[in-house]
């Protein structure tokens, strides 16, 4: 049984039209592509991360900005800013909390950091980041507590509106910022990132970070790994 089969001719300038409309149309897509990577390339900034690649970073100070002073209140009462610290070389600053199960494991490193870096000129600063509301282990009281039986050497300030870590960038708790003090209380980002490479087992740690970019600063020697990812609890944000 046979079927007939309608063929349909397409004159030849048609099909060409429409080729040349669907070629086109490609061209425009891939600009509009590429237009929105150049975009978002102009937006990212270039990094020097640990493993030598480039990579980005998210908003807020990077190496080489100048950070703006801020004023907060410390455990035992009294409000501290970072212009407080103009006659140090320059500040570790950490954002750490007490709910986050990675800045407790890097606690005894953070206190040791301090021990061993305070008389040179660089102290440990602590930043809680927490909202309260969200997390009750990070009020006030907690901190209090917390700072006391641990036995904290440094100041643990509340940043609970959470301004500082924002005009900072922090994303995790802890992460480190290494500020040097280039002279009039201007605090420069020399380092960004992790304590180390290892939280989970002290004896296990391989590469210092922190340790080995304030050494470098000390003896007046470029920082070679300048950024690293934040390895701990996301900082969550309170809501507007």
């Amino acid at each position: 049984m046979e079927t007939n089969r309608n063929k349909v001719k397409v004159p030849f300038w048609l099909t060409m039209l429409l080729l040349s409309g669907t070629a086109l149309s490609g061209l425009v897509l891939a600009k509009s592509v590429k237009a929105g990577t150049s975009a978002s390339q102009t937006q990212a900034r270039s990094i020097r991360t640990d493993s030598g690649t480039e990579g980005t970073q998210p908003d807020g100070y990077q190496v080489g900005d100048i950070v703006a002073n801020f004023r907060l209140k410390n455990v035992d009462g009294r409000m501290l800013s970072l212009s407080d610290f103009t006659s140090q070389k320059g500040v570790i600053i950490v954002f750490q909390s007490n709910h986050c199960p990675f800045s407790k494991a890097y606690e005894d490193r953070i206190i040791a950091l301090d021990r061993k870096f305070n008389t040179q000129g660089y102290p440990v600063l602590a930043i809680n980041p927490s909202d309260p509301t969200s997390y009750p282990d990070d009020n006030i009281d907690q901190m209090q507590y917390r700072a006391r039986t641990k036995g904290y050497t440094y100041p643990f300030l509340s940043d609970d509106k959470q301004v500082v870590a924002q005009a900072f960038g922090a994303s995790r708790t802890p992460q480190v910022f290494v500020l040097k003090n280039n002279g009039a209380g201007r605090f420069m980002v020399q380092y960004l990132g992790t304590i180390d490479d290892n939280p989970q087992d002290p004896a296990g740690v391989t590469k210092r970070y922190v340790d080995d970019a304030v050494s470098n600063l000390l003896s007046n020697k470029p920082v070679v790994i300048t950024t690293t990812k934040a390895i701990g609890c996301a900082i969550k944000w309170r809501e507007m």
